[in-house]
């Protein structure tokens, strides 16, 4: 199995995150042996739409990309909707994808990558209502359970979440 000692992930999430696409990775890359920063829009703590309730380390005008070795975006489609509204986590994730960084992206939460313009001539998968989204920002959209392509992992639902999560880890530790 990769590991994942001495890195940092960076979890890029808003209120209405989808519960298990945050906190299912968050402890498959904790168990690989990486760290976790949250966040977010706003300091405090953020909301699962299943009340999962989990803690702010920073804000996204606090963030900057090189301080960690991945990013994590769990979807939600109140989250995805939300997050792509704020500059500065748009810039953040373009940060991390021009620096070609690793991202692990879940269902709804590819909808930043396409504010970001990280998406152009990359093969991913998401929650099938994003297609037209992506297709329109220049990937390749398709329907598989994990994709793997220019840094970027991609999956669909939280019922790819095994995959997802080996899948990040993989990418991850490179």
């Amino acid at each position: 199995m990769s590991t994942l000692e001495n890195k940092t992930i960076a979890i890029l999430s808003t209120n209405n995150f989808e519960d298990s696409e945050l906190t299912s990775p968050r402890d498959a890359v904790h168990e690989a042996g990486a760290a976790t920063v949250v966040v977010s829009t706003e300091s405090g703590s953020i909301e699962g739409k299943n009340g999962t309730e989990v803690s702010v380390d920073l804000t996204t005008s606090e963030a900057n990309a090189a301080d960690y070795d991945a990013l994590l975006l769990p979807g939600g489609t109140s989250n995805a909707d939300q997050i792509r509204t704020d500059e500065a986590a748009v810039k953040l994730v373009r940060e991390f994808t021009q620096a070609g960084k690793p991202v692990g992206v879940i269902c709804h939460g590819g909808w930043i990558l396409t504010d970001a313009e990280a998406v152009s001539g990359v093969r991913m998968t998401s929650y099938p209502s994003l297609k037209t989204d992506l297709s329109n920002a220049g990937a390749t959209w398709v329907d598989e359970e994990v994709v793997v392509d220019k840094r970027i992992v991609s999956s669909r639902t939280p019922d790819d979440l095994p995959a997802f999560n080996k899948a990040i880890i993989e990418e991850f530790a490179k």
